[in-house]
């Protein structure tokens, strides 16, 4: 007889609802799987029929045909193990239809048995909730599992369990999802502003790319404090929302690079890749694509420490996600679309020596030198970083003063009232910071009077700003004022937006 259990297996960070049939009949002994199967589900079969002899289960005449349905999709991982052996279950000795129907059944299968925890169950479950389906799946994946409102979970720890269950001898107990006990919190103590001595300048700049939603670049002599201060831009940003948590936590649900979730990620992704890092690690990519840093900061802050010792084929493909917030990953099968909405931070030294600008020593570095190593940044990449600035080096009497009282709780206070500003203003569009404006919105919310705009022409004659550059002065702008509570851009917020495009100045 030929019986059907519903499974799912991950496709970027959404689901693909998969069907396996099983047809069970008399004949020489032999399990063959169809429908596009990878080597990890082709040895599926080895596992499930140890798993089953250990349930007592016998095969010796039983010729065994799984298929894969839809067949011309490509199924990955054992992530359908749990699905395979029930449906040979159902197919050699029944098990009833009904509850067959109405549960998606996830897991991979230890040769006596036990369920494995598996990757992408996350979009799995979402996908299962929108369909009115439970879902069964290994224990250690139920934390996982139950974030997702209205989720029905039924966890297990072996196969024999979930015979037990559908055959209604032993029910599991089902678990709801979405009760908020599942968050899940980073260890270790924030980090916080106050640690940073001195630059004072290179704060206010982090607080307004907080509030804004702005990429930054620092550029400044080793020790100035470039990689403390990016390290401190997370606990200055807002909480995730709910809708936010739940798509950075698919995210790292799917991501086979990083440890899987044990719930709900509530804090901001910091992502900090060595300079090495190829343009696939950086973007996503690979045979069988997978999330790359840019995806797993979604909703977060990307730091790229030494940016110009980056690839410059790594960093140029970072434009497309800079403008769009996404990824798109495309093969001969299929295309697919990882979400990369995130706050590029770069820092790096200011010439090849380092010490360019640096009272306390010389620098050595000829003009060509300086050019050449800066143009490792190329105009376009570097247009799309809002704000630009020079940090300096500390002074003595900075790092023997007492620490500033202003740590970051304040700040993150006023990024907060500038966010709900901008909230207010985007409301009804999926739009949220002022650094998403599209420029209908900047020529509505931007607006400058007659100072600000001869302002403006004056640096744009100066500087040779191109058209983006320009949008993004506007945008940094508008963030100034949010935060000062100001309804207009005035010329002072200009200002000290264009002060911000250090690299637009000639060296």
């Amino acid at each position: 007889m030929v019986s059907r259990v519903n499974s799912a297996v991950p496709r970027g960070v959404e689901a693909l609802p998969v069907q396996v049939e099983v047809d069970v009949r008399p004949g020489l002994p032999a399990i063959t799987v169809v429908g596009l199967p990878d080597t990890a589900v082709r040895e599926a079969r080895e596992r499930v029929l140890a798993a089953l002899r250990h349930l007592g289960c016998r095969f010796e005449a039983r010729s065994i045909v799984v298929n894969l349905s839809p067949a011309e999709e490509r199924k990955e991982g054992a992530i359908l193990d749990l699905a395979m052996a029930a449906g040979i279950v159902a197919g050699a000795s029944g098990l009833p239809a009904q509850p067959l129907e109405r549960t998606w059944l996830l897991g991979e299968l230890s040769l006596d048995g036990a369920l494995r925890p598996v990757r992408g169950v996350l979009p799995i479950v979402e996908a299962a909730t929108n369909a009115s389906a439970a879902v069964l799946l290994p224990a250690e994946n139920a934390p996982e599992a139950a974030v997702v409102r209205g989720a029905r979970i039924v966890p297990a720890a072996t196969l024999a369990e979930v015979v037990a269950h559908l055959r209604g001898d032993k029910p599991i107990a089902e678990l709801a999802g979405g009760n908020g006990h599942t968050h899940w919190e980073e260890p270790g103590a924030p980090l916080d502003l106050a640690d940073v001595a001195g630059q004072e300048r290179a704060k206010r700049a982090l607080e307004i790319a907080a509030a804004g939603g702005h990429h930054l670049l620092f550029l400044g002599p080793p020790g100035a404090g470039k990689t403390m201060l990016a390290q401190r831009l997370p606990g200055i940003l807002p909480d995730l929302d709910d809708d936010e948590a739940l798509a950075t936590t698919k995210v790292y649900s799917v991501a086979p690079a990083v440890p899987p979730p044990r719930g709900l990620i509530r804090t901001r992704p910091f992502r900090a890749p060595h300079h090495t890092i190829s343009a696939a690690g950086l973007v996503g990519g690979g045979q069988v694509p997978r999330p790359g840093e840019v995806s797993l900061a979604h909703n977060g802050v990307l730091f790229l420490d030494e940016i110009t010792e980056f690839r410059r084929d790594a960093l140029e493909v970072l434009r497309q996600p800079l403008e769009s917030g996404q990824v798109v990953i495309a093969r001969a099968a299929a295309s697919l679309t990882f979400p990369a909405r995130f706050q590029l931070v770069a820092a790096s030294n200011p010439c090849p020596c380092g010490h360019l600008g640096d009272p306390r020593r010389e620098c050595r570095c000829t003009p060509l030198q300086v050019r050449r190593y800066r143009a490792r940044l190329s105009g376009p990449l570097l247009d799309r970083i809002d704000l630009q600035l020079e940090v300096p080096a500390v002074a003595f009497r900075d790092l023997t003063r007492p620490a500033a009282t202003e740590g970051s709780a304040a700040v993150r206070e006023r990024v907060v009232r500038a966010r709900e500003r901008q909230a207010a203003r985007l409301r009804g569009s999926d739009r949220h910071t002022n650094a998403e404006l599209t420029p209908r919105e900047l020529r509505r919310h931007c607006h400058l009077d007659g100072e600000g705009e001869r302002l403006l022409e004056a640096a744009v004659a100066r500087l040779a700003l191109s058209p983006r550059a320009i949008h993004r002065i506007l945008k940094v702008g508008r963030t100034i004022a949010d935060l000062e509570g100001s309804e207009r851009v005035l010329p002072r917020h200009v200002a000290e937006a264009i002060a911000y495009r250090a690299l637009d100045r000639p060296v």
